[in-house]
């Protein structure tokens, strides 16, 4: 028997800022520099690609992504730090759901 546990991250109005599938969209754009890339590589429309971007912008209240038609994407400083500690809540929260679920189980 395992525990999974998932950490989303929302604002104060309860709106998605990041989660594993918007982590999965940053780290896919900070390797290719393309959202169309992004998308075909996740099997998502550009257009759900591009809205889970938006809405985590407007969520966390700073842009996450520049995009520019001529040089690509690429993900702002923000961004890069919000995806760091995304990781690191991650892991950690990770780390202390299995010291508990060790200690009951």
């Amino acid at each position: 028997m395992k525990l999974r546990s998932n950490q989303l991250l929302v604002s104060d109005n309860g709106g998605i800022i990041m989660g594993n599938g918007r982590m999965a969209i940053l780290e896919s754009i900070d390797q290719t520099g393309s959202i169309n890339q992004t998308s075909k590589k996740m099997k998502m429309a550009y257009k759900t690609v591009w809205s889970k971007i938006k809405s985590t912008e407007k969520n966390f209240g700073q842009p996450v992504v520049l995009a520019n038609k001529k040089t690509g994407t690429v993900l702002t400083d923000e961004g890069r730090k919000l995806l760091k500690r995304y990781r690191q809540l991650k892991k950690r929260c990770i780390q202390a759901d299995d010291t508990i679920f060790n200690d009951i189980f």
